[in-house]
């Protein structure tokens, strides 16, 4: 259907014009648009294969596994994760997935990211929208629970309509609980780091925000948090700001109103805040990714909130 959707020069263009591309779909015919950055969506597949059921709880987030050209891998009913509630796992969930007519093929978005490669189905695949990240809003994505928690930013289609782009990273996490477990079990491993200067954290998901406080308070550093790249870029450049007291910088690569690409590019643009180190936390897997950044000057690029790679990148800059 769609294949290499992320074309790796138009992707790196995207990020230097402060751009990004939007898969549009839906979960149910003639719903609501919600969206996915194209960069974590390897392909879009239908699929008529086998489903190995791995779980026959009625809570389960896992359909089952799927095999496409010899790789085998989860799949995850997007639909039913909307329907998830955290403080009630137990919940059933039969039902809740995307509605299908007899025969019809599946629809399965292959997604990469955070090193992980997993199918999503939906109902259906609609076009790829083209977005400034000034014309990404903010959600409030605050909560535990419910759908708002799910969705992390939204835009207008074409013709004006809701566009609500999806917090894949946070499903990632509620379909597999045992990644947050590993990496607790990470920041068991981490030390206090001793200095006066401020960490800069700077992430549209609130589920990574409250992961990457939890490190930075273990790791004893004092800290502001963005909700995004543009908020981070006011406070660094504002009069009031002292600029010899950020010791480092942590961004998000994905974010509205302005990108951690665009971060990078205004940080190291001026004389004045140059010297900041700079640290991409992110999920965008893929080496284009990590070239992009290092060709706009970053100095470290980190996997999603991984403790001892936080630890090391603040221990490296932070500590002269």
């Amino acid at each position: 259907m769609m294949s290499n959707l992320s074309n790796v020069d138009q992707i790196t263009n995207l990020h230097r014009n402060n751009e990004l591309q939007l898969l549009c779909f839906r979960l149910e015919k003639d719903k609501d648009l919600y969206a996915v950055n194209v960069f974590k969506i390897r392909e879009v597949v239908k699929y008529r294969g086998d489903i190995t059921v791995v779980s026959h709880e009625g809570s389960s987030l896992i359909e089952g596994l799927i095999t496409i050209r010899e790789l085998t891998i989860p799949l995850i009913d997007l639909r039913k994760w909307f329907y998830y509630d955290a403080r009630d796992k137990g919940r059933n969930l039969e039902g809740c997935g995307v509605k299908r007519e007899p025969g019809e093929d599946e629809v399965i978005m292959i997604c990469e990211f955070s090193k992980w490669t997993v199918g999503v189905r939906i109902y259906e695949a609609d076009r790829i929208l083209n977005k400034k990240w000034t014309e990404i809003e903010q959600s409030a994505g605050i909560g535990n629970s419910g759908l708002n928690s799910k969705l992390v930013s939204r835009t207008r289609y074409f013709d004006g309509r809701l566009v609500q782009v999806v917090d894949i990273e946070k499903m990632l996490v509620d379909v597999f609980p045992w990644i947050e477990d590993e990496k607790n079990a990470e920041m068991n491993k981490i030390r206090q780091i001793v200095t006066n200067n401020e960490v800069l954290l700077a992430d549209d998901s609130p589920s990574v925000i409250k992961t990457m406080q939890n490190i930075l308070n273990k790791l004893g550093v004092n800290y502001k948090s963005f909700v995004n790249g543009q908020k981070l870029l006011d406070y660094v450049f504002a009069e009031s700001t002292d600029v010899s007291k950020i010791g480092i910088i942590i961004t998000d690569l994905e974010m509205p109103e302005a990108s951690g690409f665009e971060v990078i590019k205004q940080v190291k643009a001026s004389p004045l805040t140059a010297k900041i180190p700079v640290v991409v936390n992110s999920s965008m897997s893929g080496s284009s990714n990590e070239d992009m950044a290092r060709s706009l000057n970053a100095d470290e690029f980190i996997s999603k909130s991984n403790p001892v790679e936080i630890e090391e990148a603040l221990r490296k800059f932070m500590i002269k």
